[in-house]
């Protein structure tokens, strides 16, 4: 079973980096540092890395390792979470290690892992966390379940997505249970906002574009970002707070990323399958929610282009009563 193949692995290194995606969201960041937490508490002696830039909106998470140079020299295992293509990997270069395990429940974009879990039925790399610890002799810390529940609940919008699945209960339930968290403490966390955010989010409500298809977009540059001290993250980490206005089916919000001279783009929908258009403009994700890059403005309003023509082509479908078949078909 795949469970016991990375547990042999992860036994048979002594030096092992986690590496998650570029631009972390909750989950990526849970399932690298609880992963780190995980095999250290089952293998002491281990030297064990989670690597990738920090994100200050979720240090609630816990803290990544920006040094390790002092193990180039030796066989190492890298272990990617919550990413499904090398290119997207922050912190590490697949070419400096001996063995390379991916884990991941994105739809399959390019094979790089000598081993690879991918599982696109799962809500989260949380969840999937969860599974490999019940499934082999990893044991949990108390902290490291606290992490992975939060994971979970952030990648599944507090279990509201579609990909929820009864798994995804009977896991959280089972850990809950075995690890005694504390699980309503942990929304404090999730749900906290600093009062400059939620001026931002303000902002972002007034200036909404909403084309007649039902397609919601924004386009947020530089200035508007020092001005209410934020980062190129930051609005793609408020786009939730937006999925359920009845108007919006599907929703994009681009924001200029000087640092990684790209269009952050993150995508969300009710209906429209979003992920192949967002693989056109260096992207991908899953089906409801999704990511792009492009590389200009320009490029960003072909992306709103594609993306309010596909709620055209959806709303035609709707009104022809064939809404399950639109589904299928996608």
């Amino acid at each position: 079973m795949i469970y016991n193949q990375i547990y042999k692995a992860i036994k048979k290194y002594d030096t092992i980096v986690i590496a998650r995606h570029i631009g972390a969201d909750p989950d990526a960041l849970a399932s690298s540092i609880a992963l780190k937490e995980i095999i250290l508490n089952t293998f002491p002696n281990k030297q064990v890395f989670a690597v990738g830039n920090p994100v200050a909106r979720f240090k609630y998470l816990g803290t990544v390792d920006k040094e390790i140079e002092e193990i180039k020299d030796k066989k190492k295992l890298l272990i990617v979470t919550d990413t499904p293509d090398s290119k997207r990997i922050e912190g590490a270069n697949i070419e400096d290690y001996d063995y390379i395990i991916k884990i991941d429940h994105h739809p399959f974009m390019e094979k790089f892992g000598n081993l690879e879990w991918m599982d696109d039925k799962a809500s989260s790399a949380s969840q999937m966390i969860i599974e490999l610890v019940f499934k082999t002799k990893l044991k949990f810390t108390k902290e490291a379940a606290e992490k992975l529940f939060m994971g979970t609940v952030a990648d599944t919008n507090r279990f509201l997505y579609d990909y929820t699945s009864t798994k995804t209960f009977d896991l959280v339930s089972k850990l809950i249970k075995e690890t005694n968290i504390d699980f309503t403490s942990l929304y404090i966390n999730l749900n906290m906002r600093s009062y400059k955010e939620i001026k931002f989010l303000a902002y972002i409500l007034m200036n909404l574009e909403i084309t007649e298809n039902g397609l919601g977009y924004i386009k947020i540059d530089e200035g508007k970002l020092k001005e209410f001290e934020a980062d190129a993250a930051t609005p793609g980490n408020l786009i939730e707070n937006f999925s359920y206005i009845q108007e919006i089916i599907v929703l994009v919000f681009c924001t200029k990323d000087t640092e990684k001279d790209y269009i952050r783009c993150s995508i969300r929908s009710r209906g429209p399958v979003i992920n192949e258009i967002a693989t056109r403009y260096n992207g991908g994700g899953h089906a409801m929610a999704a990511g792009a890059k492009p590389k200009t403005f320009e490029e960003t309003d072909m992306l709103i282009s594609d993306l309010d023509l596909l709620c055209e082509e959806y709303k035609l479908w709707c009104d022809n009563g064939i809404r399950t078949a639109w589904k299928a078909v996608e």
